[in-house]
């Protein structure tokens, strides 16, 4: 309850611009997408999407398997305004990644910068469940979170930094990495955030 009072906080108070993930067009994420195969047939999650315009250019693309999961329902809430008559596409999940919901198996679960808020080991045995119960075989995993020499606290918390390998590492053997590239993220207000974007496969 306490981190969805925090998120419902911050998409009250604070325009689209005025967060500092906030980007105007998802270049890695479509990138690492499109490496994975992504087609108009793709199932695709977007944990944490929140307001996110991810979800604006796979629909733009006409993929009609989408789903959105964010804790805030202010943050979806906008997201769905903004879309308008496309709104009408994704599945909107108003949870915590680590609560109990469900969804059917999707192709590709993304997640840019929620894995890192996740300080604590159940927090994070939770999330892997979670994406168990979810990723299809061969499924896609593709994660971005602050890299070691990123920031130690957005948004007033405390994140956990990872390197390629220490992810890999968190998320355990049954998701096989398959590429990584280091992005520096600007903020609106033109400060640089140093994340790490990796993308991994679900192996049996």
């Amino acid at each position: 309850m306490q981190r969805q009072q925090h998120w419902e906080s911050v998409y009250k108070n604070k325009r689209e611009q005025e967060v500092s993930w906030f980007e105007t067009f998802p270049a890695m994420s479509l990138r690492m997408m499109e490496s994975a195969g992504l087609t108009t047939d793709t199932c695709v999650i977007d944990v944490g999407g929140g307001d996110s315009r991810l979800i604006d250019q796979l629909a733009a693309r006409g993929l009609d398997c989408l789903a959105v999961l964010d804790v805030s329902g202010s943050a979806l809430n906008r997201a769905r305004a903004r879309l308008g008559d496309a709104a009408s596409v994704p599945i909107w999940i108003e949870a915590d990644v680590t609560a109990d919901w469900a969804l059917k198996p999707m192709d590709i679960w993304h997640d840019r910068a929620v894995f890192h808020f996740l300080t604590s080991p159940a927090d994070r045995h939770r999330y892997r469940s979670q994406l168990r119960a979810t990723l299809k075989q061969r499924g896609t995993a593709i994660l971005a979170t602050f890299a070691l020499d990123g920031p130690e606290t957005c948004s007033g918390l405390p994140v956990q930094r990872y390197s390629p390998t220490t992810l890999a590492e968190e998320l355990g053997p049954e998701l096989q990495i398959v590429e990584f590239m280091p992005y520096v993220h600007t903020t609106p207000w033109g400060a640089a955030q140093s994340l790490v974007y990796c993308r991994f496969q679900r192996i049996s």
